[in-house]
């Protein structure tokens, strides 16, 4: 049997219509969506695949995208007996990690992240916050570029390290606005200013961290398989490491690369749970030796399954 990793989507996976497939033809699926409607008052079948403004709203994309997750990681292992060596989510997809590997039921998880969500969305009201994707620097460019214009009053972090040559950055959006031919001067093939009003994984959500914590505390299990840290890109497997590493999550950049990098080699393919295939696009540039499998519907569950039994 191969050994595997399951790894969990983040925000920017969420796309109308997504589970639609498990909820159709899967009673966990039904069973999942009606008890989180229940749990959050939030009609859940209306935000996954109705066209509605919500889907976009971080306190609205978070449960949604690890609700989908979720099913499709509960439907896979009511298929498939195999276990995951580690789990590893990107961002908001580590506690969907969390939800498979036991730390988390996925009821508490998907109010924990929508809460998360809220808290994120006030730290960051009237401040008028953003995030840029930055294409072709390396990172210590573009963090010597960050520290350069922080040192002159702008607000800017290095937030996501997707894969070589591929970064977004967190901050005030005047400010990443304003560096854009900053950036393509220093060396940047695309500087994109993102539609996005929360900054993630940065200073601006500093308020965020105390209040997430008494959630983590009331609803993180004692003891979990190995979940891989956004960041520090390592393994921990207790309540009171998720508990700080989640709540410094908020305001420390994502070592996504880092943490595949780091752990490739302890697995013969990563499987990816959830809407679309955005990490297995990055995993085939980060890691090509070991392959990125999916589940986002049933078709890709059965091509899943039939590959690791190859």
């Amino acid at each position: 049997m191969k050994k595997v990793a399951f790894i969990f989507p983040g925000q920017g996976s969420q796309s109308v219509g997504m589970g639609k497939d498990f909820f159709e033809n899967s009673d966990i699926a039904k069973d999942m969506i009606s008890k989180a409607s229940e749990r959050l008052g939030i009609n859940f079948e209306e935000l996954l695949f109705e066209e509605n403004d919500n889907l976009g709203k971080t306190e609205f994309t978070q449960p949604a995208i690890l609700l989908v997750s979720s099913i499709a990681n509960a439907i896979f292992k009511e298929k498939c007996d195999i276990q995951a060596e580690f789990v590893l989510g990107h961002s908001l997809g580590e506690f969907s990690a969390l939800v498979s590997s036991g730390a988390l039921d996925y009821l508490d998880a998907v109010e924990l992240v929508h809460r998360r969500g809220l808290f994120m969305t006030e730290a960051c009201a009237g401040g008028g916050a953003g995030m840029m994707a930055l294409v072709g620097m390396s990172d210590e460019d573009v963090e010597r570029v960050c520290e350069e214009q922080r040192a002159s009053g702008k607000q800017v972090w290095p937030a996501n390290y997707n894969m070589d040559g591929q970064l977004v950055l967190a901050g005030i959006k005047a400010d990443l606005e304003s560096l854009v031919d900053t950036f393509k001067e220093a060396g940047a093939k695309r500087a994109i200013v993102l539609d996005m009003s929360v900054a993630s994984h940065c200073e601006l959500l500093t308020s965020a961290v105390e209040n997430l914590k008494p959630y983590l505390e009331e609803y993180l299990k004692e003891e979990f398989l190995s979940v891989i840290s956004n960041v520090t890109a390592k393994s921990y497997t207790t309540k009171d490491e998720a508990i700080e590493l989640l709540a410094s999550q908020l305001t420390k950049p994502v070592k996504y690369k880092h943490s595949v990098s780091a752990n490739a080699e302890n697995v013969d393919a990563f499987i990816e749970f959830g809407n679309g295939i955005v990490l297995k696009g990055l995993n085939r540039k980060i890691c090509k030796s070991v392959p990125t499998l999916n589940v986002s519907d049933f078709a890709s569950l059965e091509k899943t399954i039939e590959a690791l039994n190859d």
